[in-house]
């Protein structure tokens, strides 16, 4: 499945359905009169924030949304059936930003929540309602209010507990596949890892998701390598593991590199808790692990982790204290909520 984290859609509510000009013609009744119904309300558009997606692809093939609008009103007084609401399904980590992007205009954290973003216009006046001891035989009617509209952008911040940064080449993605259930490509190349992955990893009978991004150069704020765009799929959460490479050629500059990239992007990652670990154990012999470590703490890090991805050297060390910064209750454990069975003819839309 191809990762899209940025779409643009057209969004449009249903307008009112018109109110009916209509006279009673029955035998028998001597003075008929008005009986034009109102018109049926338009369909309202709604977000709700479903499980099982990871990505806004879908969006790029459909961008225009529009509910039905309302029936009109019928004679004998009938009033015109309102629209189905437009459910437009999004994954859990959505944002919905006005059209010039300065606005976050939704932000959907939790599974089942769900919004009327764009209401739709109340059904007009049939003519029965004009009638009055002055006005016996009105024929004025109302045409139903029109639907909202707007161009909005999506954006997907994916909802991780944990997130992996480092340069290209630190081991992020062997990491990710030894310690939980992920299958990122691993090369001896740079830039490997073009999308942020997700991996759910178990330790210690409890479970949390850990995000990898692609890997950050010097002046990646400025569209160095990828850029810092995928460094939003981080800004939730709660701590970030930082992979320095043990075989690289200045540990302590690696380090420094992607400490500013992160104050330079702001949303207040060099803010967030930081657990240091020196990667590829594998590859250096004590004296060298000791002599970096010992560098990167006089570079600001709090306290070093020696681990290896390949054999799984540190790694038990690492995750208990990862576990130190999380909840008991993690975001993996949130109850999904039901979503309601709209029935075959349900405006409902779906990416699915």
């Amino acid at each position: 499945m191809h990762f899209l984290d940025q779409a643009k859609i057209y969004l449009k509510s249903g307008g009112g359905g018109p109110g009916a000009v209509s006279f009673r013609r029955e035998m028998y009744v001597e003075f008929g009169g008005p009986d034009g119904g109102n018109g049926g309300r338009g369909g309202d558009l709604v977000f709700e924030a479903v499980a099982g997606l990871n990505t806004l692809i879908d969006f790029r093939y459909a961008q225009h949304f529009k509910a039905k609008r309302g029936d009109h009103g019928r004679g004998k007084d009938q009033t015109g059936a309102s629209a189905k609401d437009l459910v437009v399904k999004v994954p859990v980590g959505t944002q919905v930003l006005s059209e010039d992007k300065e606005e976050v205009l939704l932000d959907f954290t939790e599974v089942g929540q769900r919004v009327v973003f764009l209401e739709g216009g109340q059904g007009g006046r049939g003519n029965a309602s004009y009638k009055s001891s002055t006005n016996r035989a009105p024929r004025q009617h109302q045409p139903g209010i029109p639907g909202e509209e707007a161009w909005v952008w999506l954006r997907l911040k994916l909802l991780a507990d944990v997130g992996l940064v480092g340069l290209p080449n630190a081991g992020k993605s062997t990491f990710i596949n030894a310690v939980s259930n992920a299958r990122a490509k691993v090369g001896h190349y740079a830039f490997t890892t073009l999308i942020p992955k997700l991996g759910v990893v178990s330790h210690k009978s409890r479970e949390f998701v850990l995000a990898d991004i692609p890997g950050l150069i010097e002046g990646a704020a400025d569209g160095a390598g990828i850029g810092d765009r995928f460094l939003g799929h981080i800004e939730r959460c709660r701590v970030l593991i930082h992979l320095v490479d043990i075989s690289g050629d200045d540990p302590a500059e690696a380090f420094r590199v992607v400490r500013e990239e992160l104050a330079a992007y702001g949303e207040g990652l060099e803010d967030k808790p930081q657990l240091i670990a020196l990667n590829k154990l594998d590859l250096a012999d004590e004296e060298l692990v000791e002599g970096f470590a010992a560098e990167l703490i006089e570079a600001g890090a709090d306290e070093v982790f020696a681990v290896s991805g390949a054999t799984g050297a540190g790694i038990e060390q690492l995750l208990d204290a990862v576990l130190s910064y999380l909840p008991d209750r993690t975001a993996t454990e949130t109850n999904e909520a039901e979503v309601e069975d709209e029935g075959e003819d349900g405006g409902e839309w779906s990416p699915i």
